[in-house]
């Protein structure tokens, strides 16, 4: 069996509000920032932000405590193309307890694969997280984007 471990499931409604933001139409920068609810064993929603810049996202992450993000992030391309990936940030700062570390990293693949999301990213310190941290991590994918569609047209 290949299955990996689960440390602590989605709430149902943070499921829904996820599956709601993969589709929404707005143009503006936006995220859902998640946290884990010891207790209960559930990833939670902790903030929704709107019309927010990498650099004002960084602002409202804690210093010492992990999150998850989902952020919409309006790209402009080279050629002048836009486009609105989502992204899944995984923050979590060096000094955390260990414990907090491990709940997290047991509950990130849960949550990728339930807000099927292919863009994921690692912060170990939030002053990281800046706009040309997170246009050099999309350039990836768009540098592999554009090599296999031009692998396609020859």
């Amino acid at each position: 069996m290949s299955e990996s471990l689960v440390v602590c499931d989605v709430a149902e409604d943070l499921v829904e509000k996820l599956r709601k933001f993969r589709f929404r139409k707005e143009t503006n920068n936006a995220a859902i920032i998640m946290k884990i609810d010891k207790d209960k064993r559930l990833v939670v929603l902790d903030e929704e932000l709107e019309g927010i810049s990498p650099d004002e996202l960084k602002d409202e992450l804690p210093e010492r405590q992990p999150r998850f993000i989902v952020y919409s992030y309006k790209y402009q391309h080279d050629d002048g193309r836009v486009s609105y990936p989502l992204c899944f940030i995984f923050s979590s700062p060096v000094g955390c307890k260990p414990e907090q570390q491990m709940m997290y990293a047991g509950s990130k693949n849960k949550l990728v694969q339930t807000a099927e999301l292919t863009k994921v990213f690692e912060i170990r310190n939030t002053e990281d997280l800046t706009e040309e941290w997170l246009r050099e991590k999309l350039g990836f994918f768009t540098n592999v984007n554009f090599c296999v569609s031009k692998v396609f047209m020859y």
